[in-house]
């Protein structure tokens, strides 16, 4: 069979995915021999969301944002190329039995904060911070934590415009979404870190306490979610955790909405535990070591290899996911938005 080529560089190799719009290949670059991921859409749905998609990428160019290779049109479809990634957080939590160590939550930590204020010193608020939205590099970018999805992402000095109009939608994932976002209030830097706060709770504790809610409708199990969050102080939802992460939602959620946050002081607070508890910063993750110890079990004839590490398979890798518009579902809660952030800006 004759291999398709993109612009006469970049060969489909097989499909490896299916976005909110268009579909996902795995490709070869054949200059580089390196393997990209490579977005089609048909010419007739036009081009605007994956040009789009491509504008908000290259505007958040840095470490942890996928670079993209090439867009233009290829016969009948638009062609998105750009960087493949490894797997994300929610698929490494699974593959190490649902929870984290601290030094392991702390070194995400770190890069997490780094990654949200690039996007914010960008002038983009992200407004859908969730584990699956954070994805490890491949080959030498394998300890790189980075950020993909920027489908409900806005620039901050809309949602300053936005902000007076009150009785804002909900968008993003219930589950890690802001207590402002639940109460209709316009989404600010705050709402990103206090996202994150949950997501890091929940590589510790394995789970958060409004998981599991049952309710007839999306809005009615949204709203069970919202009343369980605001039951619940930093510290009370931090119980048998360091103080710190307490002290960390704690912080953010005093922050007013156009409050520049305290980067610096907020990373310190998780570096300093860090620190305390005589960890190093050496990119050794749980599954780091997971893998390590399946490797050497697998050289010496796989009779020592434990139930344990055969529970879950390593991930594999992943591709940079596009930020599209998809349709809630009842585990995530994840809401319709376009990529408000770059149609706005064109204005």
């Amino acid at each position: 069979m004759k291999d398709i080529l993109i612009k006469g560089r970049y060969r489909v190799d097989r499909k490896i995915g299916e976005g909110g719009f268009g579909l996902v290949y795995l490709g070869t670059d054949l200059q580089s021999v390196q393997q990209v991921a490579i977005k089609l859409m048909p010419v007739r749905d036009g081009p605007e969301i994956l040009e789009s998609e491509a504008e908000t990428y290259k505007a958040l160019s840095g470490v942890g944002i996928p670079r993209v290779l090439w867009f233009g049109q290829e016969c009948d479809y638009y062609v998105l190329v750009y960087d493949i990634l490894g797997p994300s957080l929610e698929d490494l939590l699974n593959y190490c039995g649902r929870r984290f160590s601290l030094k392991t939550v702390l070194l995400i930590a770190n890069q997490a904060i780094s990654r949200i204020k690039h996007i914010h010193d960008k002038g983009f608020l992200h407004r859908d911070i969730k584990p699956d939205n954070f994805l490890m590099g491949i080959g030498r970018q394998g300890n790189v934590l980075y950020t993909i999805d920027f489908g409900l992402a806005k620039e901050f000095c809309n949602a300053e415009r936005d902000r007076t109009l009150g009785g804002r939608s909900f968008g993003g994932t219930s589950r890690y979404a802001s207590l402002n976002n639940h109460n209709g209030i316009e989404q600010s830097r705050r709402d990103d870190l206090e996202s994150l706060g949950y997501v890091l709770a929940y590589f510790l504790r394995g789970s958060l306490p409004w998981q599991g809610l049952k309710a007839a409708t999306e809005d009615k199990k949204n709203g069970l979610i919202k009343e369980k969050k605001e039951s619940l102080s930093p510290e009370e939802l931090c119980k048998d955790l360091p103080v710190e992460f307490a002290k960390y939602i704690k912080y953010v959620r005093s922050l007013d909405f156009d409050k520049q946050p305290d980067y610096s002081y907020i990373r310190n607070i998780f570096r300093n535990l860090f620190y305390r508890r005589g960890f190093r910063y050496d990119n050794v993750y749980d599954w780091t070591i997971k893998r390590f110890n399946e490797t050497q079990n697998t050289a010496s004839g796989g009779s020592s290899t434990s139930t344990a590490s055969h529970e879950q398979s390593p991930p594999k890798d992943r591709r940079s996911r596009r930020p599209g518009k998809r349709k809630a579902t009842q585990q995530d809660g994840r809401l319709s938005g376009g990529n408000s952030a770059v149609k706005r800006r064109r204005r």
